[in-house]
Formats: structure tokens, C-alpha cells, sequence
């Protein structure tokens, strides 16, 4: 007979001398197993036919009652048992596998994709409410339900790595990337008939790897029946070969196959470009690119109820309503520095701000395209100077070449294909990366004298003692870490970039680290240099300067805490993603900084707080979302350029404010308000699912598999028990690691813990701790050893298998049982109306307590936590020779018992087999059946009694 019915998952069994409990994946001539009281990691695959003795059915020993324990003992492995637990019993099949406590608002869309036949699903949330934890969430549940066996990522090339390690470190994931780099190594071996993605069951893959003619068919054969599509809002432009190519990926992905799952991420679903948002709306159904019209009639409205379903965008302010679960973001104090153009650096933007009218002047008789390039030529221009000396010198510089070099056709050709990007900050280039190089600009050969000089006298005017800008920066800096904080500058321009490193570091700021990081470094590099930046030891803050390279999908909230503005965005959208790099999910600090940074008299600066931020964020504040400038209206893009260009001389940004170009402003106001319609005609605001739906789903998991509060008790417990007492220092606390049992020290110092290491209990951390949640590698490591040293050894001293006390808790004799229940779910598929098709088997357990009053005639106590009577306060001492004498009484017991523990269990497995289909109802309509099978008889893992108090 076949192993894998001989011993069903959860069956025990003995081999090898020792006992185990089979697990799932077990095949013909093979049993994988897991020690009976080992962990996961332990597990094990056993090839039967070269076994000397063949595996045989176990039964679990019963405790030892000359062994009692301390009632601090036996809670210490009621805890342990439950932090241990990967397969748990609860309505979600994936909470013990994941090595992140998910905070509840992050199950919203868990429980929305549940409910889905197959998942189509559109993620919009708010830059930094954790897009990444949510759609791992729903693969991770999908994975370990069955009813997925593959997956892949596609995300642009440089958020591989982040995508990588988010899988491996918080989902137990561990995925290949498949790009340029690694595709020929992960190839090596393969037949010709063989795809990576068949070999490899989880990847992620480089959107712009994947999206050429060539390489797309051979996905599309072999793509997994799970997608993840990361920034999806750089995929759905039809304009554009590159942008092409990934909108017809996407769309050949959603049509090859009704069956195939495909979660949708991004922050910004509506980026100005109403026919890219309707082909995002059409991957999820085709019938949603209907809603396009704008007709407000009853189809439209149908259509909108049905998107509903498969659309969540939710604000900061959305998560308010959970604040009292966690929903914790920090606190942004948000505020502004300024200077003046003085000197000789006023002067010589006075001379590049003639010279950018000049442009414009000697372009006006020209056709409608020759006038605009004169104006993208003059914006891109003086946003250089404005950034700083370096990034003008480079860009009076690049414009002589310009000059000298090209023909004015190829000039018009090449800023009409780069102005959008180089001035108003919108597009993206062929790779997905943020343009941060200067560009070049229409000017004529004559120009070449002038613009030299300019180059030469902006090259003279670097340093703080010239450039009023710099020399504020400098200043904020310092106040910055003198409070602790640690920063991130944000340029637009690499030259800046590095202007602005180079002068933090002759600064002499005391204590600081800095590192630049801009579009010239490969994602790799950029990651390793963030990470040695974030390992800084000693007392040195940390301080990134980076171009907008950083600005969408990297997460820095780890390391840092403040974000600088030192070039004003003109992208408001950008604006907000710049914060949220460290204004997000898991900030350990409970104030993040931004600080904006612009000229009191800067005309460039004028421009963008008038026409742009400010517009914009009232915009924001009606709405909740940021919106992008409307660059598709001329209305707008000629209100930009009159307000820096058409009004004489250098005003301050108050008399810039009070001026008035013909009624622009009007204009202005016109097209800001045509984008604010749309925002919120396509805001689809997820109303259905409430914190009163999703927390008592919530608490149900983690009454099963232990919560935060188990974990702090457990931990305290059981470091004080081995002698290795955490102590308090301000807002965590120390472990010394070293007072630990040596095997146990080995062991922690298998997962990077070998020396006395900081811990906190509280999400998130203060900066330098751990935090500790159920599915902590030392929390795992630490139930570990006390469960295997409590069933193996028999170890009371560590955790109690029996006891007895007397407390108040209890009126008459009460005696706990403390029992683990394995559970088997059988996947089937019905295939026609006369054959069911097995699929798969899964394995589920769960820690319960059984209360009975009574001798001879046993009762079940009916309280929905037994195992709370462990934590009951004994009232006096009790001889050990009366505690042993009670514990052989309640064993004796156990025959008369069998039958109730029997009808637990399968009661418990009926709860099991609703909350499957519970959570998870839409796999009715695909014809999955699941049964649940209790594994018997059940194991007794503890017996303790209680004796009600009586008088000395």
C-alpha cells in the first residue's frame, strides 16, 4: 500500500527510533516528516525502500505525574506550543508561515481576493501603507490553501532585490530573479523543452526583461496561475514602444487565461492619463474600459458597484479607523526653508534668466512646435540653475554642445521627446527609471561665446561661501542630527546630487556618514550602497543624497527619518512619493520631517509653490490623493512658463504670489479643476469591508496561533527561567544572549543572534531593536527548545507537562487537559457530475484545552478558553506527593474520556472546515471541495489540576 495513504498528514509515526508527525508532500515510496517535538526546519524526507525498519504507527506517551511542575511552567509550554505553530488551525491557512504580524488593515484586501472566483484584483493604497505586505499576504494564503503552485513578480528591474528579500524575510518565500544578469544562469541545465519558470516555482521577474517580442511568447506559455504586477501604472500606456510592450505583456497575460490570479500595485492608478487608467480597469475585466464614458446613467453605475469588488484605493486617513489595532503611521511635521539669491550668484541668474527670455523671443515667429521648444528649452534651463552651480555649469555646458553639434531638427526632435520629463517631471523613461541627467536645449551656434562665460563664472560659484542654497542646507542638516534625525536629500539632477554630497562631507557636520546615490548606479549598487549606509556602527547618523531614482517603490524607513526637499518637484505626485520613502508602514521613529527648500526670489521656485504645489495640495486636502499636473492641457503648461518667465526681475515669492499674468490664473485654476474631476470620478474608495468584519477574523488567528501579547509573556518567561532576564533600557530591552543554556546559544547563533542583542515588543521598533513577533526566528527558537526539552526530556524544570494547585479560579475539582489536535484537509476538484479529482492534501494543528469536573462521572466545563485556568493564581504551596497523587487520578481518568476528546476534535474540525469556506467561499463556483479529517486518537499533552481554595 502507498505511504502517502498508509500515514495521512498528521498521522504519528516511529522511525529511526524516535517518533514524528507526517506532513504533507508525502509520495509513494517517500514520507516527509517532522519531529514529533522538533521544528519545521527539522523536517525531513525519508526514501522508504532503503529504510532497514519501515516506519510504523505511534502513539503520543502520556505525561509523567512524578514529574509535576510550577504553574509558571506548564503556561511556558501552553505558549510554546502555540508559538510554534506553522499549520495552525485558524481561519487563515498562511498566519503561521509568515514572519511579519500583519496589522489588520492589511487583511482588507486578503479577504477581498477570498472572495473572488479567480483573483483580478487592483491594489491603489496610499504611498507607504504596505502594497508589498498585502499582495504577499494573498499569494502566501493562496500557496499554502493548495490552490496555487507557481507564482512570479513582475516589477521594474531595480525593485527585484526589495522584492526578494520582502518574500524571503517576511513570507518564508524564497524566489528567483529572472532578468539580463541571471536569466543565462538560471538556464543552465534546462532542457530545451523546459522554461524557468516551469523549474522554478517562484520568480521575479524584470518587467523590461520580459516584455520583449522574443521572450514574451515563451512567458506567456509558461507564466505561472499567479501574477503580481508592481507600479502597474508604467504598464497600461498604449503610447510609446516601450510602454506598449508592457501593456501588451500585461494584456496577453489577462486574456491567454480566465483562470490565471493577477493582483494589480500601484499608488498612483490615475496619473493624468485617462486612457492608460480604463486599460488598467480592463485587465481586471474588459467590461471596466467601459466606464471611460462619462455618462452617469444606470450601467455605468452597475459598473462601478461590480469594480468595487476588484478595486481598493484607501488614504492615510482611511486607516484611522483602526488606529486601535495598530494602524500606526507616523507623525510628519512638514515645514519650509528659505534663501535668497544675493551676490554674484543672483547676478549670474539674472544673466541665464535673460538669456532663457532670449530663447523664448527668437522662437515666437516660429511654428507652434519651434515656440514650444523655445519654452521646454528655457524651463529645462533654468531649473539647472536653480538646482545649483554644478547642475547649470553642466547644463550651460551641454547646451554649447548642443550647439556646436546637432542640426536644429535633431534638437526639436530630442526635446520634444525629453520636456515632459526634464521640466514638469511626469514621464519615465524606456527603462522605468526617473530621467536625472540635464538635458540638452534648442540654442543657435552664436550663443556658443555667451553661454561659455556663463559656464565659467557658474563653475567659480560653488561651496558655501557662494551659494546661498547650499549654505542652507548645511545649516538644516545640522539641526537635524542634533536631534537625532537622519535625513534624505532629494535632488533633481546627478550633478546636484553630488555637488550637494561632496559639500555635506567638507561640511565637518560632526558624526555624520554620507553617501549619494543617483541614476548612474545600478539597482544593485544602489542597494548596497543604502545598506552600508544603514550599517553605519558607532555613533555616526546617516545621510543619503539621491536623485529621484529613489523616489517610487524603494523603502527607507528603516534607516531613515527626514526628507529634504533641496529641489522643489514639479510633480506633485512625486512630491508625496519622495516622503513616503520614509513616511510609511514600519517607521520605527514616531516623527518623520520633511523640509522643503526653495528661493525667497527665485522666480523657477515661484512658479512651482504658485501654479503647482500649492493648486495641487488643495486639491489633495478636498480629495485625500495627490493629483498630476494637468502637462496635457496648453493652458497650463503657458501658465508655468509666464509665471517664470514674462514678469521682469527676480520678485520674492510674496509679490510672485500677488501677481497677475492676463487671467492666466484662471486658465490655471480651469485645468487644475478638469484633473480634480477626474481623480474623483476614478477614486473608488473601498467601502465594504469594515474593521467590524475583518478583526473578529483577526483575532480568531491569532487566539489559535498566540498573539503580541503571548509573545511578550512567553519571551520574559522563558529568558527568565534560563537565567537570561531581559533588563529595560528606555523603550526596548536588553537580551543577554550569552547567559543561555550553550546548545541554545548554538542554536540562536545559527540565526545571527551571538551576543547580547536589543528587543522590542511594540511595532515598530525604536532604532537598533528587533522586534519580536509569533514568527520571530527567536521566538521559533525559543519554543523550540522548550518544547523539545519538555516532551523529549521529560524537563519540568523548563515547562510543565502536569501540576496541580489550589486556586480560587475553580469551585470544585477541575482538571485540564491540555491536548494538540492534527487535522488533515483534503483538496478535491468535482470534475463532471460522477468524478471528483484528488488534488492535494494539507496538514492543520492546533493547541486546545479540554476542562472536565467531576470523578466518576466526568462533565466538559463549556468555556471557550479553557487554557486560560494555566494562568490562575495559586493560592498556597502543595506538597509535590499530593500533586503527583492528583495528576495519576486525572490519567486513570482518560479512558472514560476518549469518546469527549473524540467529539472535540471533530467538532473542532467541522469550525475548521467552515472557516475554510468562510474565508474562501469563492472556490464553490470552481467545484473545489474540502474535507477535514480529525487524526486520532488525539495527543494529551498536559494534565493539571485545580482544587478549589480552602482554609489552612
Amino acid at each position: 500500500m502507498e505511504a502517502a495513504v498508509t500515514f495521512r498528514p498528521g498521522s504519528l509515526v516511529e522511525a529511526r527510533q524516535r517518533e514524528w508527525v507526517v506532513l504533507p508532500e508525502t509520495r509513494k515510496d517517500t514520507l516527509r516528516l517532522r519531529p514529533l517535538g522538533g521544528a519545521e526546519e527539522d523536517a525531513t524526507v525519508i526514501y522508504l525502500p532503503l529504510e532497514e525498519e519501515q516506519p510504523k504507527p505511534a502513539a503520543f506517551s502520556l505525561p509523567d505525574a512524578n514529574k509535576p511542575g510550577s504553574q509558571q511552567a506548564a503556561v511556558l509550554l501552553r505558549d510554546a506550543l502555540r508559538l510554534k505553530l506553522r499549520n495552525g488551525a485558524g481561519p487563515f491557512r498562511s498566519f503561521g508561515n509568515i514572519n511579519v504580524e500583519p496589522r489588520p488593515y492589511q487583511l482588507v484586501p486578503l479577504m477581498m481576493a477570498m472572495k473572488l472566483d479567480t483573483i483580478r484584483l487592483l491594489i491603489a493604497d496610499d504611498v507607504g501603507i504596505g502594497k508589498t505586505i498585502e499582495a504577499c499576504l494573498i499569494a502566501r494564503e493562496m500557496l499554502d490553501r493548495g490552490e496555487i503552485t507557481r507564482f512570479c513578480v513582475i516589477c521594474p528591474p531595480h525593485l527585484c532585490e526589495q522584492w526578494q528579500a520582502e518574500l524571503d524575510e517576511k513570507f518564508s518565500i524564497k524566489a528567483e530573479i529572472v532578468r539580463t544578469g541571471t536569466a543565462p544562469r538560471l538556464e543552465r541545465g534546462l532542457r530545451l523543452d523546459e522554461s524557468v519558470f516551469e523549474v522554478y516555482p517562484y520568480t521575479i521577474v524584470s518587467l523590461d526583461y520580459i516584455k520583449s517580442d522574443r521572450r514574451r511568447t515563451d512567458f506567456l506559455r509558461t507564466c505561472p496561475e499567479f501574477v503580481i504586477v508592481d507600479e502597474a501604472h508604467s504598464c497600461v500606456s498604449a503610447s510609446g514602444t516601450t510602454k506598449h510592450q508592457r501593456y501588451k505583456l500585461l494584456c496577453g497575460l489577462a486574456d491567454s487565461t480566465k483562470e490565471r490570479h493577477m493582483l494589480f500595485l500601484t499608488a498612483t492608478p490615475h496619473s493624468g492619463d485617462d486612457v492608460a487608467f480604463h486599460n488598467l480597469l480592463g485587465l481586471l475585466d474588459p467590461a471596466f474600459a467601459a466606464l471611460a464614458e462619462e455618462t452617469d446613467n444606470l450601467e455605468r453605475h452597475n459598473l462601478r458597484e461590480e469594480l468595487s469588488f476588484h478595486f481598493l484605493q484607501r488614504r492615510r486617513g482611511d486607516i484611522d479607523e483602526w488606529k486601535e489595532n495598530g494602524g500606526k503611521f507616523p507623525y510628519r511635521q512638514s515645514r519650509e526653508a528659505t534663501y535668497y539669491l544675493t551676490g554674484e550668484w543672483g547676478q549670474l541668474f539674472d544673466q541665464i534668466l535673460t538669456y532663457a527670455r532670449s530663447l523664448i523671443a527668437r522662437s515666437a515667429d516660429g511654428t507652434k512646435q519651434q515656440q514650444r521648444m523655445g519654452w521646454w528649452a528655457a524651463l529645462a534651463l533654468l531649473r539647472c540653475a536653480s538646482s545649483s552651480p554644478a547642475a547649470a555649469s553642466m547644463a550651460l555646458g551641454t547646451r554649447l554642445q548642443s550647439a556646436l553639434e546637432k542640426s536644429e531638427q535633431e534638437q526639436l526632435r530630442q526635446l520634444n521627446d525629453t520636456g515632459a520629463q526634464c521640466v514638469l517631471d511626469t514621464s519615465f523613461a524606456g527603462d522605468n527609471e526617473i530621467v536625472d541627467t540635464v538635458p540638452a536645449a534648442n540654442v543657435r551656434e552664436d550663443d556658443a561665446d555667451a553661454l561659455s562665460k556663463m559656464k565659467e563664472r557658474a563653475e567659480k560659484l560653488g561651496g558655501p561661501e557662494k551659494d546661498p542654497k547650499i549654505r542652507t542646507l548645511i545649516n538644516e542638516i545640522r539641526k537635524l542630527v542634533r536631534n537625532n534625525y537622519r535625513p534624505v536629500v532629494f535632488c533633481r539632477y546627478i550633478a546636484t546630487a553630488h555637488y550637494v554630497g561632496t559639500a555635506l562631507k567638507k561640511a565637518e557636520i560632526k558624526s555624520i556618514e554620507v553617501a549619494v546615490v543617483t541614476g548612474e548606479l545600478t539597482s544593485e549598487q544602489r542597494e548596497d550602497m543604502i545598506k552600508d549606509l544603514g550599517d553605519t556602527t558607532g555613533n555616526s547618523i546617516p545621510v543619503l543624497v539621491a536623485t529621484d531614482c529613489l523616489s517610487e517603490g524603494v523603502n527607507l524607513q528603516d534607516t531613515f527619518n527626514a526628507v529634504i526637499h533641496y529641489d522643489l518637484t514639479w510633480n506633485p505626485t512625486r512630491h508625496e512619493q519622495r516622503e513616503g520613502r520614509v513616511d510609511r508602514y514600519g517607521q520605527p521613529s514616531g516623527v518623520v520631517r520633511a523640509l522643503m527648500l526653495y528661493g525667497q526670489n527665485n522666480p523657477v521656485d515661484g512658479a512651482v509653490l504658485r501654479v503647482i504645489l500649492e493648486k495641487a495640495d488643495k486639491i489633495r486636502k478636498v480629495l485625500g490623493v495627490s493629483v498630476p499636473m494637468p502637462i496635457d492641457d496648453d493652458r497650463a503648461i503657458e501658465a508655468v512658463m509666464k509665471a517664470v518667465l514674462l514678469h521682469p526681475g527676480r520678485q520674492s515669492i510674496a509679490k510672485q504670489m500677488e501677481l497677475d499674468f492676463d487671467g492666466f490664473d484662471e486658465e490655471m485654476d480651469a485645468a487644475w479643476q478638469q484633473v480634480a474631476d477626474k481623480a474623483r470620478r476614478t477614486r473608488f474608495a473601498q467601502r465594504r469591508l469594515k474593521p467590524k468584519d475583518i478583526l473578529p477574523e483577526f483575532h480568531k488567528a491569532f487566539s489559535i496561533l498566540g498573539g503580541p501579547d503571548d509573545v511578550t509573556r512567553f519571551v520574559s518567561s522563558v529568558t527568565e527561567r534560563l537565567g537570561a532576564v531581559l533588563y529595560k533600557k528606555q523603550t526596548y530591552f536588553r537580551m543577554p544572549i550569552s547567559y543561555f543554556p550553550k546548545p541554545l546559544q548554538d542554536r540562536l547563533g545559527e540565526i545571527g543572534f551571538k551576543q547580547s542583542t536589543n528587543v522590542a515588543f511594540e511595532h515598530p521598533p525604536p532604532q537598533g531593536a528587533d522586534y519580536i513577533h509569533r514568527t520571530h526566528p527567536l521566538v521559533a527558537s525559543l519554543a523550540d527548545y522548550v518544547v523539545e526539552k519538555t516532551l523529549g526530556a521529560n524537563d519540568s524544570e523548563i515547562g510543565a507537562r502536569s501540576g496541580a494547585m489550589f486556586t480560587r479560579e475553580v469551585n470544585t475539582r477541575t482538571v485540564l487537559y491540555l491536548l494538540r489536535l492534527r487535522y488533515q484537509i483534503s483538496i478535491e476538484k468535482r470534475v463532471d457530475n460522477k468524478t471528483v479529482e484528488y488534488l492535494k492534501s494539507l496538514f492543520a494543528e492546533e493547541c486546545l484545552g479540554v476542562a472536565v469536573r467531576g470523578g466518576t462521572d466526568p462533565q466538559k466545563v463549556e468555556n471557550a478558553d479553557a487554557l486560560s485556568l494555566l494562568s490562575s493564581v495559586p493560592l498556597r504551596n502543595m506538597a509535590d506527593g499530593q500533586k503527583t497523587q492528583l495528576v495519576k487520578q486525572a490519567l486513570q481518568a482518560l479512558p472514560r474520556l476518549k469518546g469527549m476528546f473524540e467529539k472535540t476534535a471533530k467538532e473542532r474540525a467541522k469550525q475548521l472546515l467552515d472557516d475554510h469556506r468562510r474565508i474562501r467561499d469563492a472556490s464553490k463556483t470552481k467545484g473545489t471541495l474540502f474535507s477535514v479529517t480529525p487524526s486520532l486518537p488525539v495527543d494529551k499533552i498536559g494534565v493539571y489540576v485545580f482544587l478549589p481554595a480552602v482554609p489552612i
